[in-house]
């Protein structure tokens, strides 16, 4: 069987991630690699043998011989390239949240939809062993009926950039669009919807903070201006309700958008397996 052939646009730290996991399997071959850092995009193709190295996404994309695209960029960069990459006839495999707003996400499933190409977003923890097994037991009726679901996540250290590891960019609105429900609640919040069956958010309501210190320098220089800890409560119109609280970043906007976006990808997730069946 000929190997799935893939292109990848990102090579910073979520793209690596992706290219020492693709390394671990068979069947697929990384064949391309777009990035706009000339320098390390150079050093990581030599790295995992790709051929083949643009600092133009769509020259990626205008090879006809890439059946997949993955993309690892920052949150408000998803929506663009999913879109050009669809619409050049490819299917793609998003890193997580789907988009760093409802109405991107929502474009880019419409999109999927309209090219009838697949879309699956990156919530590794949909496919966890604890995640089935609740699966399960809710399927089975072994729960009961499911009318309060928590979620708690804490990160002590470890923020992108201030803490030591990561781009500037990675903490500025402009271009992550927000926070903790941004970058690590999505898993919390996405698993609470699938295990709840996809309910539709009815109410939203929250409260953020930014009262951590960090190196004065670093704040400086990254231009960090998201918040710190978020504290969401959601329901549905049959009274299904959800909290979360995250220790990071966020925001109420972002908490509502994370929200429906996670519902997003969750439906996108679910029908790109129904497609490949």
């Amino acid at each position: 069987m000929e190997p799935k052939r893939i292109g990848i646009i990102g090579v910073g730290q979520i793209g690596k991630h992706h290219l020492d996991e693709y390394a671990k399997l068979e069947g697929v071959q990384v064949v391309a690699a777009a990035d706009v850092n000339e320098q390390e995009l150079g050093r990581v193709a030599d790295q995992y043998g790709i051929a083949h190295r643009y600092t133009d996404f769509r020259e990626l994309l205008a090879r006809d011989d890439i059946e997949a695209v993955d993309v690892c960029l920052h949150n408000n960069f998803h929506a663009p390239m999913t879109i050009a990459a669809l619409r050049a006839g490819k299917h793609v495999y998003c890193e997580k949240p789907i988009a760093g707003s409802y109405a991107d996400g929502k474009a880019m499933l419409e999109c999927a939809e309209e090219t009838g190409r697949m879309l699956h977003i990156q919530i590794a923890t949909l496919y966890s062993k604890e995640t089935k097994a609740a699966k399960a037991l809710i399927d089975d009726g072994k729960l009961g009926k499911l009318y309060h679901a928590r979620s708690t996540g804490f990160r002590r250290r470890g923020r992108p950039y201030v803490d030591g590891y990561g781009a500037p960019s990675f903490v500025r609105k402009e271009v992550s669009a927000g926070g903790a429900l941004f970058d690590m609640g999505i898993y919390h919040i996405s698993q609470i919807v699938y295990l709840l069956g996809l309910p539709q958010v009815e109410r939203v309501s929250g409260k953020t903070y930014q009262e951590t210190d960090m190196d004065e320098a670093r704040r400086e220089t990254s231009g960090y201006n998201v918040e710190e800890l978020g504290l969401g409560w959601c329901a549905s119109p049959a009274e299904r309700r959800w909290t979360l609280s995250r220790l990071g970043r966020s925001s109420l906007t972002a908490l509502k958008e994370a929200a429906l976006s996670a519902r997003r990808a969750v439906c996108a997730c679910r029908r790109s397996v129904i497609m490949r069946r």
